[in-house]
């Protein structure tokens, strides 16, 4: 069966169809990894998206559900070069096509992939509509002109409800904006309590799970459409240690008086350098995101740059001058690798061990009965 992706700039690409019968909207991007396809499909950072593969050869090696980084896939559609159909690999479980097909996403094969990563690295990123219908050119012209973007897709990613990984280390509440499961994996591998909350959880209800840390995971979209969360970053700032990944990171940024803007076509992929301005070390990075924290923009600010891009020179790390807070901009939970960065999870934690060292707080026990104590005083009032 046929499949069309046209963009917005009026150029149309015609394919063969495979995964879902069906129409779909989104932004076009591409990432540039050789391996980690199911990674892709899973990442919730691909909410609302076209994602294009510039590796030539997708589907070779199948689908596992022990691979997958979320529930279900939240992309709008998948552009490869050859899909291939028949998988060899003994942990396969299915096909790539047939998880497109489950969750009705639609993707094309056969086309110019290389073709339209130079057009978007050129033009940057653009909306795109991916259909296996036999609508005319026009009508599909009129109607993505019609569209818009997504700037609900933390909401749509988003765990709806508290749960928890049990541990028997420190309590860690990982803020959930469209968490991959590979940061919960890390933490748990660590022996941490991790207590996962919906991304509009507020401050004060962060504070009754009486955490040791707080984790800010990565997510889809444009950091400043999530204020609510930059606010309770505020008011946690300096009180819990923080770590930020991905928008968590931008969202950090932004709390801490920063700005961010849009990238041209963003950084996706599993070969990103970065460098870390103390050790000038280099580390290979998984990178998912087209927002950037702008650099003229920290000075004034509390907050430290301590890792750089190789590439382009964007920010991709940073820390706090007093409080107990860092971030990133890439992935060290990255699956299926590099795992260059993993340490950041042990520094981490490293983080909150020397923060309760030196803020020693009363015994639950000593808490409890002051407040009871206040409580009975107000009451004789």
């Amino acid at each position: 069966m046929q499949a069309r992706l046209l963009l917005e700039d009026g150029t149309l690409f015609t394919g063969t169809s495979f995964g879902a019968e069906a129409q779909s909207a989104g932004e076009v991007v591409f990432n540039t990894g050789i391996t980690g396809y199911q990674e892709v499909l899973s990442d919730p950072s691909y909410c609302g998206q076209i994602v294009t593969m510039t590796y030539p050869l997708i589907g070779n090696y199948g689908i596992t559900r022990d691979d997958f980084e979320a529930v279900r896939p939240f992309i709008h559609g998948f552009v490869v070069r050859r899909h291939e159909e028949v998988p060899s690999n003994w942990r396969a479980e299915y096909s790539l096509g047939s998880l497109l097909k489950e969750y009705g996403i639609p993707g094309i094969s056969e086309i110019d992939t290389r073709m339209l990563t130079r057009k978007l690295r050129h033009f940057g990123t653009m909306r795109g509509l991916l259909t296996t219908g036999n609508e005319r050119i026009e009508e599909l012209q009129e109607r993505l002109l019609g569209t818009t973007l997504m700037r609900d897709q933390v909401a749509r990613t988003s765990t709806k409800s508290v749960f928890s990984s049990p541990g028997d280390r420190e309590r860690i509440v990982l803020v959930d904006f469209g968490a991959k499961s590979g940061i919960l994996r890390e933490l748990t591998k660590r022996g941490c309590d991790v207590v996962v909350v919906p991304h509009d959880t507020t401050a004060d209800e962060i504070r009754r799970l009486n955490p040791d840390g707080i984790q800010l995971s990565n997510g889809p979209g444009d950091p400043k459409d999530v204020p609510y969360a930059v606010k309770m970053i505020q008011d946690l700032l300096g009180e819990y240690p923080i770590f930020g990944i991905c928008l968590g990171h931008q969202l950090f940024a932004l709390a801490c008086g920063a700005d961010t803007s849009k990238l041209k076509f963003g950084h996706r992929g599993g070969n990103h350098p970065v460098k870390e301005l103390a050790t000038n070390r280099c580390f290979i990075t998984s990178q998912n995101h087209g927002y950037t924290v702008l650099d003229d923009t920290i000075a004034g600010t509390e907050l430290e740059v301590t890792h750089i891009n190789n590439n382009d020179r964007t920010i991709e790390g940073l820390k706090h001058a007093e409080f107990p807070a860092f971030s990133v901009q890439y992935h060290p939970e990255a699956a299926p690798g590099p795992f260059d960065s993993s340490y950041l999870f042990d520094q981490f934690l490293d983080m909150i061990r020397d923060h309760k060292k030196n803020n020693p707080q009363q015994p639950r026990q000593a808490q409890l009965a002051q407040a009871l104590r206040g409580e009975l005083q107000y009451a004789q009032k």
